[in-house]
């Protein structure tokens, strides 16, 4: 499902920015040794269409997305999938729709982001011809993250596909727009350690065992660039949705 910039009588079902609504137990998440993460987007589960998604979002309550976007350091640490010790920097919290929660002051040090609504509509996505998924139903030998011999992979379909989506904006589930190389690739990798190559099945398999829960932008109403006109990424395992732990969401970031 895209999320786009609200604008007049638009449905409002979530927003980038402003204050996160936490509960009074709920500590600030903090990446231990660097500080406290910026509050990036929340998102109300009972005003997405559960018929239009394609993932088990919670039919009520919130999810809060928090990142260490470098306003203390000045982007001297990154959170990177293929670092395990700053895993710590994203963080996915959901709060429950019967949980009381209050809007929190930002720590000391940390810039509020300007508070941007979001609606939502439905729209078909697409995945990258050398996505796992894709490349295992048209040349499932052919090397991981390459092209390979199949039309889809032709310079015309891939033209054609920029066109469709020429952007990494802002969705939940569907298919991730990777800036570069498929994001589940990427998660897949570091889920396993790094101890896996591209020729073997293992690191394919693993990557088909991820879909993308959230997906944000570079924003210029939010103040928001993610390296060069990227976007950050949050990727689950399906059953780790049903069961609701999103603690076990993973991360990752690209840019051009």
């Amino acid at each position: 499902m895209r999320l786009e910039v609200a604008t007049g009588s638009d449905g409002v079902v979530g927003r980038l920015g402003g204050l996160p609504a936490l509960p009074s137990a709920s500590a600030w998440p903090v990446w231990e040794g660097h500080g406290p993460l910026s509050f990036i987007a929340s998102i109300d589960c009972a005003r997405l269409s559960a018929d239009a998604l394609d993932i088990e979002l919670p039919g009520t309550g919130a999810l809060l997305f928090f990142y260490f976007d470098g306003q203390l350091d000045g982007g001297e640490a990154l959170v990177l999938a293929e670092d395990r010790d700053s895993w710590a920097g994203a963080r996915v919290l959901y709060v429950a729709a019967d949980e009381e929660a209050a809007e929190r002051e930002t720590p000391a040090g940390l810039k509020p982001y300007p508070v941007v609504p979001l609606t939502a509509r439905a729209e078909v996505t697409a995945a990258e011809p050398w996505h796992p998924a894709v490349r295992a139903a048209f040349a499932p030998s052919a090397p991981l993250g390459n092209r390979y011999d199949h039309p889809v992979c032709s310079q015309e379909f891939l033209d054609a596909l920029w066109e469709f989506d020429d952007e990494a904006g802002h969705q939940i589930g569907g298919h991730a727009h990777s800036v570069q190389n498929p994001v589940e690739i990427e998660i897949a990798e570091a889920v396993l350690d790094g101890e896996v190559t591209w020729e073997g099945p293992r690191l394919s398999q693993e990557a088909g065992n991820w879909v993308l829960l959230a997906q944000f932008g570079s924003e210029d109403a939010a103040d928001m660039m993610w390296g060069d006109a990227g976007a950050l990424y949050w990727l689950i395992r399906p059953e780790d949705l049903v069961e609701r732990r999103f603690e076990r969401a993973m991360f990752t970031w690209q840019c051009s």
